[in-house]
């Protein structure tokens, strides 16, 4: 009834208040970042990115679905954002018997906003980008990696350019990979906006790029591997395990001695302690002796439920190769 309707919409003001709150706290660097992150903010399935004025949302699933309404009339009158977006357009929704669509909720969204995470800057597409538009749980891993990039740089996987265009400001010579022409466009766009015009962004498989600049005997410095989610059920975590294995054994026989390996795993079904024996792997089998500099996870914003293992899902390892 009316009055179960308003308990439920007490609890969902209350719950994104908090999560706002904690947000605020953390004093991010950064005018994109996630709001609220499922069940970590206890509002399970329910994501809501920021991008600078513009909110996106995602429910994924039918009970989130339903709250939506209620949900843009609490983050329009604890934010005032000019725009909304419902990106609910994940395969996950069909598995719940949920539409796949992208509709705006309120205000306007523009084809492109211009958003900052330190002292890069992104123009973003909140309709078409992956996930809501960046890969905002990075953040974090890409200012650590700045600690240690020089040299040479070979980013795979770079998607909007996120850890290349941070990494170029120390790295003289600069690559990004990506499969996408749309993502090699909007890394070139955001070379020149960020004043790293060196950095080459080129469109091809990574597999098998990596095997090519084997041949060739390519040589880097400082490499990044963020390649997309390979085990995204059960069943693919063998084929998970064999990719992550290929691109790190070589992505190490391309490193220079002294060089570093920035390597991330967001398959929430290849866990932590996995992931370690698949680069130890490919460490012995490339005979790579590497050391561990840094183990990081996603974002502050990302926060970790404990006991919900799926909330813990980034690993990021630095590690250097052995002189």
């Amino acid at each position: 009834g009316l009055e179960g309707a308003e308990r439920v919409e007490g609890l969902l003001r209350s719950r994104i208040e908090q999560a706002v709150r904690f947000r605020a706290s953390l004093q991010l660097d950064a005018t994109a970042y996630r709001l609220v992150h499922g069940e970590a903010d206890l509002l399970p399935s329910l994501v809501v990115d920021r991008y600078g004025d513009y909110l996106a949302i995602q429910a994924l699933s039918q009970g989130m679905d339903r709250l939506l309404p209620a949900i843009t009339l609490i983050v329009v009158d604890l934010l005032h954002p000019k725009g909304v977006l419902a990106r609910n357009d994940p395969k996950v929704r069909a598995l719940e018997g949920l539409p796949q669509s992208v509709d705006v909720l309120h205000g306007e969204i523009p084809d492109s906003i211009v958003v900052r995470e330190g002292p890069v800057e992104y123009d973003v597409d909140l309709r078409k980008g992956q996930k809501t538009g960046l890969f905002l749980d990075q953040r974090e891993n890409r200012e650590a990696a700045a600690r240690y990039a020089r040299g040479r740089l070979l980013d795979c996987f770079s998607y909007n350019g996120g850890f290349a265009l941070r990494l170029a400001r120390t790295c003289p010579e600069a690559e990004a990979l990506d499969i996408s022409a749309d993502a090699v466009e909007r890394i070139r766009a955001n070379a020149v906006r960020n004043g790293v015009p060196h950095l080459q962004a080129r469109e091809v498989n990574v597999f098998d790029e990596l095997r090519r600049l084997e041949r060739a005997g390519a040589r880097y410095d400082t490499i990044v591997l963020d390649p997309p989610a390979f085990a995204k059920n059960k069943a693919s975590i063998p084929n998970a395990i064999a990719g992550y294995k290929e691109i790190n054994l070589r992505a190490m026989r391309l490193l220079n001695p002294g060089g570093y390996l920035i390597t991330c795993s967001c398959s929430y079904n290849v866990n932590e302690e996995m992931f370690a024996s698949i680069i130890h792997d490919a460490s012995v089998d490339s005979h790579t002796p590497v050391t561990m500099v840094e183990k990081r996870m996603q974002g502050r914003d990302h926060p970790v439920l404990i006991g919900v293992s799926e909330t813990f899902y980034l690993k990021c390892f630095i590690l250097r190769r052995v002189e």
